[in-house]
């Protein structure tokens, strides 16, 4: 359908996109000189106009001088974007400020994502403060860095501040409020991660503050899921609905970091509901991300916990304990599995059947394949957490 005149144009760019409908407007237009290959904005003087070349086509042009609104996974966004641009045009200004570059790109942005990762790049937009106010084209390196180095934050939310401001920077381009040279944001230093190889229980103080929110967020429902099951984070993420039976109470796991790994798991009653809400998913794993695309826990921790694990244990308050040394930490997904191990054990329930149910390998481990009575056996077990 054609769009009206001056409305400005929506076109497929060839190739492999992910975003491949581009949104633009024309701003002008230019005199192209073919033979010195410049735009001039009126014609030069004492130039001829219809002067024209060796192969008899005319020396200068009228070119039309577009302007790139963005890029778009359809058609119709890149539509919505040219009427929303049209309604509301830019105001280019040199004193444009980081503050109201933020609120236009949060604007559509959180209409787009999660409430958990809404929630995180709103906490990493308060770390902003000292440049809120500041022209973004005026912000330098020291002023991006030295919000990093005094935030006292961990490299998780460093990486989600850094990723918020390079977005912010991406919107500020796109729309010309600064030229593609003051985007500086991928020379911010945040360190490298560094993992901790020692995991700590949730207190049964935080289990009940995840039983408490489970009522209103499948998500945290996850969370006792791994927390009751003990199974590893990715064990569960990678489970298709297949091998989820639900009239047997267990779910197969197919492929695992050993030969014990490979399992049926009994499902104890306390999650079961928790079981039967996500098998009504739109998905073909048994748990997946807010789009139905299953979780890639093995090679991508961060899709998770950078947007559901961190931001909603946030929420709940629970996210940050202190260690032996008095340090401040932070729970992460495979303290799942350590708090069903601990929990087992404060319990004194039968070591044998952990190992089992936890997939363990070494000696006295065999083949993880169970009659129906042995899983009921199990599954008992389990469900005197």
């Amino acid at each position: 359908m054609r769009l009206p005149n001056g409305f400005g144009n929506v076109s497929k760019l060839p190739g492999k996109r992910r975003k491949p409908w581009r949104a633009r407007r024309t701003e002008g237009w230019m005199y192209y000189d073919k033979k010195s290959d410049a735009f001039f904005d009126k014609l030069p003087k004492d130039t001829d106009p219809l002067e024209k070349l060796s192969d008899g086509k005319l020396r200068f042009q009228l070119k039309q001088v577009y302007k790139t609104i963005g890029y778009y996974e359809t058609r119709q966004d890149a539509i919505q974007a040219l009427a929303e641009y049209n309604a509301n045009p830019f105001d280019i200004r040199p004193d444009v400020t980081f503050a109201e570059v933020y609120d236009k790109w949060s604007a559509k942005k959180y209409e787009e994502i999660s409430r958990a990762n809404v929630n995180g790049y709103k906490a990493a937009y308060k770390l902003c403060e000292s440049i809120a106010k500041m022209p973004i084209i005026e912000i330098k390196l020291p002023h991006l860095q030295g919000i990093v180095d005094s935030s006292g934050k961990n490299h998780p939310m460093l990486k989600k501040l850094k990723s918020m401001i390079s977005q912010v920077y991406d919107y500020a381009v796109m729309n010309e409020i600064i030229p593609k040279g003051k985007h500086i944001v991928k020379y911010i230093d945040i360190g490298t991660a560094t993992k901790s190889t020692k995991h700590y229980r949730f207190t049964d103080d935080e289990i009940k503050t995840m039983w408490l929110w489970s009522k209103q967020n499948e998500y945290i429902q996850l969370m006792l899921m791994l927390i009751y099951t003990g199974v590893r984070p990715g064990e569960l993420f990678n489970t298709k609905k297949e091998n989820v039976n639900l009239q047997e109470r267990y779910f197969y796991i197919e492929k695992g970091k050993n030969q014990n790994a490979v399992r049926k798991v009994p499902i104890p009653d306390k999650v079961f509901p928790f079981f039967q809400n996500w098998m009504q998913k739109d998905s073909e794993y048994i748990v997946c991300q807010l789009n139905g695309k299953g979780f890639r826990f093995d090679t991508n921790h961060g899709q998770y916990t950078d947007s559901y694990w961190k931001p909603l244990l946030l929420d709940m308050r629970i996210l940050n304990y202190t260690n032996e040394q008095g340090e401040q930490k932070e729970h992460t997904p495979d303290d799942t599995r350590h708090t069903f191990t601990t929990m087992w054990k404060e319990k004194k329930l039968d070591e044998a059947m952990r190992r089992k149910i936890q997939g363990h390998s070494g000696k006295g481990i065999g083949e993880m394949v169970y009659t129906h009575f042995e899983l009921e056996k199990l599954r008992e077990e389990m469900n005197k957490l």
